[in-house]
């Protein structure tokens, strides 16, 4: 009896705690997000009415893509943006910039006039600011990606201060191998694991031939935010809506805690009509299948 007892008594102590603190356990499932990238056009021309479309669809958080360079969020300064988003029930938990090593004069880059873009963020309410891609010209041989992580890590400083997080955002040349070591070792192994985290873009990672599943054995706590975006079925493996690939979703989503995933974020660059309908139909299979 005493042990039944105890085993109730844990059990009420764990479901509180759920109730209380429910990202002491996992990602937050009311939070099912978009890559704004997705339908950059729409946003492109018309930010106001795109953004009601998104949460129209049901989705309840965007990442952003356009600040670097303008220092504006979708043409909107910092409190109108945040604004918007609040009225259309958005958060927008991270968003992405460029590191600037290849273009010294553009500001709003890791490189350059960071400070600004970091008290920006936090006026939105960003909580993850994001290495999203590195140039031709920026990736260089191993002993520079080295480089790159002591550039993050400085960033990632700045962020702290803040209240931010630093992440960099993968693709798949981060895994071409010189002298049998990838790209991405190099950065994981240069940068502070608490100023630098990870974006894992699971279509990358895959496309690449690496799996998540390892990443995240090898690295747990390191990937608080995922770019959930699908592969094709065909031989070029393009971008597919969610669900429509080969992708195993349901199975990399049991090792979320793990990973230390926070948020998500659905993810299409090329969609073979509308955007929306793509949008619609990943969201549809987020609800039924992973959230």
């Amino acid at each position: 009896m005493s042990t039944r007892r105890s085993f109730l008594k844990t059990s009420a102590v764990l479901s509180a705690g759920l109730l209380v603190a429910p990202q002491l356990f996992a990602y937050d499932k009311k939070y099912i997000g978009l890559q704004l990238y997705t339908v950059r056009d729409a946003m492109g021309a018309d930010p106001v009415a795109a953004l009601a479309k998104v949460a129209q669809i049901g989705y309840t958080s965007v990442e952003g893509a356009t600040y670097t360079g303008s220092e504006k969020f979708y043409g909107m300064d910092s409190a109108k943006f945040a604004a918007l988003l609040k009225s259309n029930g958005l958060i927008m938990p991270s968003s992405h910039y460029r590191l600037g090593e290849d273009s010294k004069d553009m500001k709003g880059t890791i490189l350059n006039d960071w400070q600004k873009a970091v008290d920006d963020a936090a006026t939105v309410g960003v909580k993850y600011m994001v290495c999203a891609w590195l140039s031709p010209v920026e990736r260089g041989k191993i002993e520079h990606y080295k480089k790159i992580g002591g550039d993050l890590n400085t960033a990632g400083e700045i962020c702290k201060k803040a209240g931010i997080q630093l992440c960099y955002h993968n693709h798949d040349f981060e895994f071409i191998q010189e002298d049998g070591k990838y790209p991405y070792e190099a950065l994981l192994a240069a940068t502070d694991k608490d100023l630098v985290k990870m974006e894992m873009d699971l279509y990358w990672v895959t496309k690449a031939n690496q799996d998540p599943i390892k990443l995240i054995n090898e690295h747990p706590g390191r990937f608080p935010l995922w770019h959930v975006k699908d592969m094709d079925k065909t031989e070029k493996r393009n971008f597919t809506e969610v669900g429509n690939g080969v992708i195993d979703f349901k199975n990399i989503f049991k090792h979320a805690k793990k990973a230390g995933l926070k948020y998500f974020f659905v993810e299409q660059d090329s969609c073979p009509g509308s955007p929306y309908d793509s949008i619609t139909t990943s969201i549809n299979y987020i609800k039924s299948n992973l959230v």
